[in-house]
């Protein structure tokens, strides 16, 4: 039950890279199933309008919740009073259904008309992914109690079996008659969230149960392993329902209430810039659900990166500076070695994801095309729409990984002050995105949206920028360090382009050569990267070492002591 934060925080950002592979392409299977038999205006409707309700639902209900409630679990979660966060996290439920009554008002009423054909399975599905939105929430207690108590596997295994149950319903039911694709996805919203709710607490269920068995079993032994099993505060599944934990003081914490009204307004305004062009795209009719359907599938393909690395390492970075790093004191009076340790963290991850992302950025500019042509087929990339689309996607993509890392380490050790003072930017943010977004979409068409992003996400870094090198100035660390990429890469990169640009401009339409050219140069700027950063590599590789022994060793003094213990006895 002893937490290693930092080493659950890389385990999470493994799995859930794994997790998020395998889940796009899943994804990109159906989505691409549906542009070739099914017609790209019902993949709008249904990726655009009806997953931006439900990311509007959740986004609003939980994400404010759950950034308060886990900075407060920075203490030993042993001395938490679990009551109130108990009964701070499901006020999500509530506060889902409420929300609901507008944005359903608002999707089916206010936002820019479907056609009649598909006007019954619209209005199925906005009820059914509101309902899927609260049936979920149910779970949110043993969701959030598994991200506490680092039960990563459990998180991701209930993951991918969530995408799993989503897509083989959808499929069974679209496979039988492909003209009820919006009621497929809708019913399939539903089963999924159904299995969260089930799967979480039968989880949490199976293993409060085992461990009770387990110390029960062991005799002696129970006295040696009871201590860790009081560390966690949950006894039967029951007591992670609200009110059900005995509580000597008030049933909501003032101080956590506070937070989360910071975390209330700065998580609308999070929103309105994450999905703003959903928004736009909804409310006015700029583009149609045809344009809005190859949009979101270049903007899918366009983050893949984004989905696949740069938001597990996100998420794990803001759960990994929680835990290390207090909100409000200054660095200089806190544990000097976890803010090395931090420091280095963060001086590595803003190494790793520039590198990145200066890497997708070169490269999409030369197989944006081929990468469409072999996702939708030749008519998908005949416009040259989608092609220029994924290549400013590429550009956007370089913004959101330094910007995804440095808010996340602003937005875990910022203080509630602080936090207010940012929402005002955010609100300036949102609104110049919103209007920016608006007026470009009407002059460069879908560009526009990407170009406003860019430039939105660009004002977010240098907050993020100034927060931080402030933040860390009193102990003397420059985590920006290790922002600038290294000669050696440089150069690589350069030649790389070089030699991709010439055997893109004589060898045209020699796909398979293009790709091979592309993978040489790919792997020659890996090794690139690799020599220049070998000293950081061995670091790592030796810090896993050094865990890896230490775990060696301790496993041997526990099986000496119970061999000990049998003896005795």
């Amino acid at each position: 039950m002893k937490r290693n934060i930092l080493k659950s925080s890389v385990q999470h950002a493994y799995f859930s890279i794994i997790f998020q592979i395998l889940c796009r392409i899943i994804t990109f299977g159906i989505n691409a199933f549906i542009v070739r038999s099914v017609g790209r205006e019902v993949l709008g409707i249904m990726n655009v309008r009806l997953l931006l309700l439900e990311s509007t639902l959740l986004f609003l209900s939980r994400e404010a919740i759950s950034r308060a409630v886990l900075s407060v679990s920075t203490q030993h979660k042993g001395r938490c009073n679990w009551p109130q966060i108990i009964n701070q996290v499901w006020l999500t439920v509530p506060i889902c259904f409420i929300l609901s009554i507008p944005c359903l008002y608002i999707w089916l009423a206010i936002l820019s008309p479907v056609e009649d054909s598909l006007w019954e399975q619209y209005k199925f599905g906005c009820y059914s992914m509101a309902i899927s939105c609260i049936v979920e929430l149910f779970a949110e207690a043993p969701v959030f109690v598994a991200k506490v108590f680092c039960f990563v596997k459990l998180k991701i295994a209930m993951d991918t079996l969530h995408i799993f149950i989503r897509s083989i319903v959808f499929l069974t039911i679209v496979f039988h008659d492909k003209e009820i694709c919006i009621y497929a996805f809708a019913i399939a919203q539903f089963c999924s969230a159904s299995f969260i709710v089930v799967g979480f607490y039968s989880s949490m269920h199976y293993y409060i149960k085992n461990e009770q068995a387990n110390n029960l079993d062991n005799g002696d032994k129970k006295r040696r392993n009871l201590s860790d099993f009081e560390s966690f505060p949950f006894k039967n599944i029951i007591e992670m329902i609200p009110g059900y934990l005995p509580n000597d003081e008030k049933k909501f914490n003032t101080e956590l209430q506070v937070l989360t009204l910071s975390f209330v307004k700065q998580g609308v305004f999070k929103q309105i810039l994450t999905e703003g062009e959903k928004y736009v795209m909804s409310i006015s009719p700029v583009l149609s659900f045809s344009e809005q359907a190859t949009y979101d599938v270049v903007n899918n393909l366009g983050s893949l990166a984004a989905r696949f690395i740069f938001r597990p390492i996100e998420d794990s970075s803001y759960f990994y500076f929680t835990q290390t790093i207090s909100r409000d004191l200054s660095l200089i009076r806190q544990d000097k070695e976890k803010v090395n340790e931090t420091g280095f963290v963060l001086k590595t991850l803003f190494m790793i994801i520039t590198s990145v992302g200066i890497i997708i950025f070169v490269f999409g500019q030369y197989y944006s095309g081929i990468a469409l042509y072999l996702y939708g087929g030749a008519d998908f990339v005949s416009d040259g729409l989608s092609e220029k689309l994924l290549r400013w996607h590429c550009l956007a993509i370089l913004f959101l990984a330094v910007n995804g890392i440095s808010e996340a380490f602003m937005f875990a050790t910022n203080s509630s002050i602080e936090i207010d003072k940012y929402n005002v930017y955010m609100a300036g943010f949102s609104i110049v995105f919103l209007l920016s977004s608006y007026l470009l979409t009407n002059m460069l068409g879908p560009v526009g949206f990407i170009v406003a992003n860019c430039a939105n996400m660009f004002c977010r870094i240098c907050y993020s920028v100034r927060y931080i090198n402030k933040k860390f100035e009193p102990v003397s660390i420059r985590p920006f360090d290790g922002f600038y990429p290294g000669k050696m890469f440089s150069c690589s990169l350069i030649v790389a382009v070089v030699i991709c640009f010439m055997f893109q401009v004589s060898h045209t339409t020699n796909i398979l050569l293009n790709l091979f050219v592309g993978a040489c140069c790919f792997i020659i700027c890996l090794f690139s990267w690799t020599l220049e950063n070998k000293t950081l590599i061995k670091t790592l590789l030796n810090k896993y070492a050094e865990k890896r022994e230490l775990q060696r060793r301790m496993s041997m003094t526990t099986e000496t002591k119970d061999n000990h213990h049998t003896k005795v006895e």
